[in-house]
């Protein structure tokens, strides 16, 4: 057994396909999908939003939602855990928190002015990590 399949991994979460191959990966590794710790971080709400001003959407709503969302697509044999602010910082508090041994995570491989606009979520984990971080880079198209 490597260092590579000792849970707990943690694999941010942001509804892509390329997300999912990532938990589809944890849990192959790990043989177990209750290793692994799916992270799904969100904004914070602007104080000018609907629901923030209305007092109808709060972070239990929010949680609530993205939790059950999750549970419909992976199942509930993983860990799920919704986090609000910035992705990358959530994401290697996380693992922090944990004591993850790995973090598993896709790049969806935005250059250019996207790369700027978004920034990298990827970049920020592998900077922040304080455990080996696999990036899952996207198949180049021929």
């Amino acid at each position: 057994m490597t260092w590579l399949t000792h849970p707990p991994i943690v694999v941010p979460y942001d509804f892509s396909a390329e997300s999912k191959e990532a938990v589809g990966r944890a849990i192959g590794l790990l043989g177990d999908p209750s290793g692994v710790h799916v992270v799904h971080v969100l904004g914070e709400l602007s104080p000018a939003e609907p629901g923030e001003m209305w007092n109808t959407v709060d972070h239990a709503t929010r949680t609530k939602h993205a939790t059950d969302a999750i549970t419909k697509e992976l199942g509930a044999e993983v860990t799920i855990r919704v986090l609000f602010g910035d992705a990358g910082h959530q994401i290697t508090e996380y693992a922090d928190q944990v004591d993850a041994k790995l973090i598993i995570m896709p790049s969806h491989g935005r250059s250019g002015i996207l790369r700027v606009l978004l920034g990298s979520v990827a970049d920020r984990v592998v900077r922040l990590a304080h455990c080996p971080v696999l990036v899952l880079r996207p198949e180049k198209k021929s």
